[in-house]
């Protein structure tokens, strides 16, 4: 490690107790007693464990490769956040969209900056124990609780898309006659149980994050075949959309995703009136698109974003793995992966919104098989989504295994049969979640504006301005308006969301 690199604190990684002593006296006579929580930290670092008995992070040596790492943390970016950012364009427009992705982009980036230079001066690569050394235990579990809300939320998502468009996908196969018999491996709830056990649970009882990159880089490859399918698709549907979209609606969507939080018709309902009530000239203008607009759905727009770039509690495990772990070279990590997603997001946010303009839904694949639901592309397309999803699902439950151990378990030796217990406890938790919540996108929204707003703005600058001595001001001045405009941006975002459940739900 490129010592040189960082603002270390002066004992924390001298090994020899002499020079120990002899520095710790000279920081008392110069500036005082050393804070309590530091000494604790230096007499128990040695213990501290990460990622199943992952001891001090100097003493580990990280066998991931740098290309395994960026696709791991890609693939930790990237998530089901991306089948709604057409829906967000459409709520936003195109120019505020942009401005908002920017935004949330550069933010992200810094934000994992502050996260990797605090790591390096604590020494150690636990957000937990980053908490514990900011606010002691109150801090470290509201760390803890943050990372397993957000994860859950994320969680949550993948598996309520493996729920709803695996049978759809199944059902692809299958002749009218076994359809109309619904059978079991039609049921979304099945399908999801027998998933998670045969698929992403072995997956999540890997030791280390770091054996994940293999799964993670084939997860990439199938949102890129994902992503060129929906660049083509804008080429290949005319708008309007005529009765390419109305005479769709007679597809059998019982194993489509149910976006009851959506508080809007179908495409084809809203189609369908345009239709009747419109002129060709309106029908025309519903093909224009906007670039700035405001209504009471932009209020998801921003925490959709900020949860579609969500990787902070993966970022310090994927750094205990990677070979050669220096700040500078986590930190390219960290930058490619997020402009990778950028690009990703940006583009598919344009082309879908650029296909369906206001008639897209929540659920972007849903609108494309309205417009061709037995397609052979489409379902590849579904196949491929259901493949990353579910190879995504193993990476954001190591963090959460993390923090319940450091919570529960901090300072114990590694035990294959906690580690596995953990995962399945996790698992089984957000199944019965995904079974009983019938909405995806209020999951998007309050956990964007709660848990994902912490991970990214106010806990990393809390970290920051906590542990680094004497920080650079404008590092330092920058740190404070990530808390302001944290805790801004939550209250707004999650009182905007209610306002809008209380409005909704009064029409009902």
């Amino acid at each position: 490690m490129a010592r040189d690199e960082l603002e270390l604190r002066p004992g924390l990684f001298t090994n020899d107790d002499d020079s120990r002593d002899e520095d710790t006296e000279t920081l008392n006579t110069e500036k005082g007693t050393i804070n309590s929580q530091y000494d604790e930290l230096i007499e128990t670092e040695n213990e501290n464990f990460l990622n199943g008995g992952m001891k001090k992070f100097e003493k580990h040596e990280g066998k991931a490769s740098f290309g395994m790492s960026v696709f791991n943390l890609a693939n930790a970016i990237m998530g089901s956040g991306v089948l709604g950012l057409a829906y967000a364009m459409a709520n936003t427009g195109i120019l505020l969209f942009i401005i908002l992705l920017v935004g949330v982009t550069i933010l992200s980036c810094y934000s994992i900056h502050l996260l990797l230079v605090t790591s390096d001066t604590a020494g150690t690569k636990s957000y937990e124990q980053l908490g514990y050394i900011t606010g002691r235990r109150p801090v470290q579990l509201i760390s803890a609780g943050a990372i397993i809300m957000q994860n859950i939320g994320a969680m949550s998502s993948y598996l309520f898309i493996i729920k709803y468009e695996l049978p759809a996908v199944i059902q692809g196969f299958c002749s009218d006659d076994v359809i109309q018999q619904q059978p079991w491996f039609l049921t979304g709830d099945y399908l999801v149980i027998l998933v998670s056990i045969g698929i992403i649970l072995p997956l999540c009882c890997m030791k280390n994050i770091g054996y994940l990159g293999y799964t993670s880089t084939f997860s990439v490859c199938c949102m890129v075949f994902f992503e060129a399918v929906i660049i083509y698709k804008k080429f290949n549907i005319p708008c309007p959309l005529g009765d390419l979209i109305h005479h769709a609606d007679s597809f059998n969507t019982s194993g489509s995703l149910s976006m009851a939080g959506n508080h809007r018709p179908p495409p084809a309902t809203l189609y369908s009136d345009v239709h009747n009530h419109s002129t060709n000239h309106e029908l025309e203008q519903s093909c224009i698109a906007r670039y700035i607009i405001f209504n009471s759905q932009t209020a998801y727009a921003v925490p959709i974003l900020a949860f579609s770039f969500v990787c902070h509690p993966e970022v310090l495990p994927i750094y205990t793995e990677i070979s050669q772990p220096t700040r500078q070279r986590m930190q390219n990590v960290s930058n490619i992966a997020v402009f990778a997603m950028f690009i990703m997001y940006l583009l598919t946010a344009i082309f879908g919104y650029l296909t369906f303009y206001e008639l897209v839904e929540a659920e972007l694949l849903h609108t494309y098989m309205r417009t061709d639901p037995h397609g052979r592309l489409i379902q590849m397309v579904r196949c491929a989504v259901l493949i990353a999803v579910t190879l995504t699902v193993p990476i954001v439950l190591f963090p959460m295994r993390t923090s319940v151990e450091e919570i529960f378990f901090h300072n114990k030796r590694f035990s294959w049969i906690r580690h596995i217990a953990v995962a399945v406890c996790m698992l089984i938790f957000v199944i019965l979640l995904v079974i009983y919540v019938p909405s995806i996108r209020d999951i998007f929204g309050f956990i964007g504006a709660s848990a994902a707003t912490l991970l990214i703005f106010i806990l990393p600058a809390m970290f920051y301005l906590r542990i680094v001595k004497k920080p650079p001001r404008k590092h330092k001045l920058m740190a404070y308006i990530f808390i302001i405009a944290g805790f801004i941006f939550m209250i707004s975002s999650m009182a905007l969301i209610i306002a809008d459940w209380v409005q909704h739900s009064g029409h009902h």
